[in-house]
């Protein structure tokens, strides 16, 4: 039995006849007739009984038609406590972001909802492997991720929003040789020490390619996810890094430099599973980390 079945049978108590049930529900009365059959095969007791040329409910029907009205009272409380908590909103929203990315947007996002009625955001950080990324919209409602501009697209299992398109210069200290140069070419940066990731996260394509460009392996000596202590250990002297330009925190001892020849850009994008957008509070975080994007790169 279903919901709707349970229904066509509480009317025809009501209504005492299969035409009048077909008026009120706005179907044929055949379709009414089907509907009460396909009941009954689930019922071991007659449900409805000839009356002259009415059709009406036996004592079995009339029981069953008067708990069909507590499994309407309960679906209809379901329904509103669905609609209330995709509509609320003030509702807890959980947003997963990578190190830089996080730092860079949490503090706008805490600031612009400071205020009662808007939602509840609940931060995580989680710093992983690109093709890691979509698993982790099972757990969160959105999900700040990161890819180099030439990388695989992400899968459509997800919803994508880009934020940024963010380019990846050369950080070196401010008094290093390379410092006086405008822009860079792989040949410039290759013969240097070098800090990167860990192998598996998205930057490291890049660095491959400007090994590539060069024609020589890069002499990795240092790999560090985090772009603070990138930055440190750069002013420290301890290499050449990749940083992106917008999204971390300048250090007054360390310089950026574009690179050319080779494609030095990574998107942050927003991922979610498309149901996730169904409630308010989610689709409101969305819309201002569009802003907060718009402000960072600015």
């Amino acid at each position: 039995m279903d919901e709707r079945q349970l229904r066509i049978l509480r009317e025809l108590g009501e209504l005492g006849s299969v035409t009048a049930v077909a008026e009120a529900l706005l179907v044929t009365p055949s379709a009414i007739s089907q509907q009460l059959r396909l009941l009954q095969r689930s019922i071991p007791v007659p449900l409805t009984e000839r009356d002259g040329r009415r059709l009406v409910l036996t004592p079995a029907g009339q029981a069953l038609a008067g708990a069909a009205i507590d499994v309407e009272t309960a679906l209809a409380r379901a329904r509103h406590t669905v609609e209330d908590f995709v509509g609320r909103p003030d509702a807890v929203v959980t947003l997963a972001a990578f190190n830089s990315a996080a730092a860079a947007f949490a503090p706008l996002l805490l600031s612009a909802f400071s205020a009662p009625g808007r939602p509840r955001l609940v931060l995580a950080d989680e710093d992983v492997a690109q093709d890691r990324f979509p698993r982790l919209t099972r757990d969160y409602d959105l999900v700040l991720a990161h890819r180099l501009d030439h990388a695989p697209a992400w899968p459509h299992t997800v919803s994508v929003t880009t934020l940024l398109r963010e380019p990846l210069d050369v950080a070196m200290p401010a008094a290093h040789p390379l410092a006086g140069k405008r822009r860079l070419l792989p040949r410039d940066v290759a013969g240097h020490p070098w800090i990167t990731v860990h192998d598996g996260f998205p930057l490291m394509a890049t660095i491959d390619a400007i090994a590539a460009a060069a024609n020589r392996r890069l002499d990795i000596v240092h790999r560090i996810n985090e772009f603070a202590v990138v930055a440190e250990v750069v002013a420290a002297g301890g290499g050449l890094a990749l940083m992106p330009r917008w999204t971390t925190r300048p250090h007054p001892a360390v310089v950026l430099k574009p690179l050319s020849g080779v494609h030095a850009r990574r998107h942050i994008d927003v991922l979610h599973r498309p149901e996730r957008t169904a409630r308010q509070a989610v689709r409101t975080v969305l819309t201002e980390l569009q802003r907060a994007a718009a402000t960072i790169r600015g």
